[in-house]
């Protein structure tokens, strides 16, 4: 088994919001991820989707959007993003997943030796951090910790632990944080996350005590998965 991740795919197959008015790497997007998926990806293999899977605004739309996924190979791995408004509820999300789909909402799922643990995370804290984002980073920060204990409880020997987040646990030289710790004493192998659609934020692949940390935006993977290596 494989491993794969791309996010941020802002599909707009019920909802008329094309992401080509942004140019560049957005035209004809679709097409090519498709392309490129099918290359790569085998019916074995998994592939983590980091957020913003749609601009779906409720679940019945984006039921519609769950045949783009349905019709590429590969087991999928979801969670949400802070686009994806038709996400109210995880157990509501599961309901219409196909066998080949999950759905992580902080917790984590065992798979082939791989533990792969999710939640959506938030923007870092600054000076400028309003009372209310501040909060929510707060309660992400906690909901992370379930993710993580989950994952740690399911792991056994010899495997390895993927955490999915949406939001970047850091940026550029901001790397000592509540949530990087966080990463570094739960001993996490890597980490997948997307959000940031500007290369020179982070760079696609770093490395940070031992964990690889990869964004996976699909406009900056020039909407190509890319294999997550541990």
């Amino acid at each position: 088994m494989k491993i794969f991740a791309l996010s941020d795919l802002h599909l707009s197959l019920t909802v008329k919001k094309p992401m080509d008015i942004f140019g560049g790497n957005w035209e004809n997007y679709m097409d090519k991820i498709k392309i490129n998926w099918q290359k790569l990806v085998g019916e074995e293999d998994l592939i983590l989707i980091a957020g913003d899977l749609s601009w779906a605004m409720k679940i019945e739309e984006f039921e519609q959007d769950l045949v783009f996924f349905n019709d590429l190979p590969g087991k999928k791995i979801f969670i949400k993003g802070n686009h994806d408004y038709w996400w109210k509820s995880i157990s509501a999300v599961r309901k219409i997943l196909p066998s080949n789909m999950y759905a992580l909402q902080y917790d984590a799922i065992r798979m082939n030796g791989v533990v792969i643990c999710g939640t959506r995370g938030w923007d870092l804290p600054n000076s400028e951090t309003s009372l209310h984002d501040l909060k929510v980073y707060k309660n992400e920060v906690l909901r992370l910790e379930l993710a993580l204990k989950d994952g740690k409880n399911k792991l056994q020997k010899g495997d390895k632990l993927i955490l999915m987040l949406h939001y970047p646990p850091f940026i550029k030289n901001y790397k000592d944080n509540e949530i990087m710790r966080l990463i570094k004493a739960y001993n996490v192998d890597a980490v997948v996350y997307g959000h940031i659609h500007t290369a020179f934020i982070n760079s696609i692949l770093e490395e940070i005590d031992g964990c690889r940390f990869y964004l996976t935006s699909c406009n900056l993977l020039d909407n190509t998965p890319i294999q997550i290596t541990i």
